[in-house]
């Protein structure tokens, strides 16, 4: 379980050696939460596999949740149940929320993360985008997902063949792709967010730049 090899040709290290440590409940995963219970019960139904509830629990934070940058909105979130509550994040609070959807079905859920330029070009500077991995029972391998949520350039789609994700590394720039899979937020990125008051300064200025 050490090493997943990737839907593409990438592969992916595991943080922990337990799936169980990709489902645990924690203060930003709070799938206890009512609000979140309450989603739980609209989204999934016992009759859905889990591949099923995975697609639609990536929609529904991929297209319902609006990114803070997107909208232009100010709101800092980070917990889950806060992320639902204001329907808005940037793709930070995003991968929390898409977590606790799934792991209160017992669905085990990872963080990943990717360094890319925070705008067009090097020079405009580098941020940590965050995205999911997630452990597909039946085919024995993890997928990644990433629900930042699309617009014009950015068409992030869920399979379990080949990936689709929202962006393209360009390794040539300096952007990367980091191989982990955490089973929890990474440190760097729950402080920011704690340490933010106001989400479109700290998507301008405070993003971490590596990890």
């Amino acid at each position: 379980m050490t090493i997943s090899e990737g839907v593409d040709t990438m592969k992916f290290v595991c943080e922990s050696d337990h799936l169980n440590d990709y489902l645990a409940e924690t203060k930003e995963v709070n799938y206890s939460d009512q609000l979140i219970s309450n989603k739980i019960a609209e989204l999934f139904t016992p009759a859905q596999s889990d591949v099923e509830k995975a697609k639609v629990a990536f929609e529904f934070v991929r297209d319902e949740v609006g990114h803070s940058w997107d909208i232009q909105g100010r709101r800092v979130t980070s917990k889950a149940s806060d992320v639902l509550l204001y329907k808005e994040s940037i793709c930070y609070g995003k991968s929390h929320l898409l977590a606790a959807l799934l792991r209160s079905q017992g669905i085990p859920v990872g963080f990943c993360y990717q360094r890319l330029t925070l705008f067009d070009t090097p020079e405009e500077g580098f941020c940590i985008h965050a995205l999911n991995a997630i452990y597909v029972k039946p085919l024995d391998k993890w997928i990644r997902l990433d629900a930042r949520g699309n617009k014009e350039g950015i068409d992030a789609q869920f399979s379990t063949e080949q990936e689709k994700l929202a962006f393209n590394i360009r390794e040539d720039i300096g952007e990367t792709d980091y191989p982990i899979i955490y089973a929890q937020p990474h440190p760097k990125i729950i402080a920011v967010l704690e340490a933010s008051t106001d989400a479109l300064e700290m998507y301008k200025h405070d993003l971490p730049e590596s990890l």
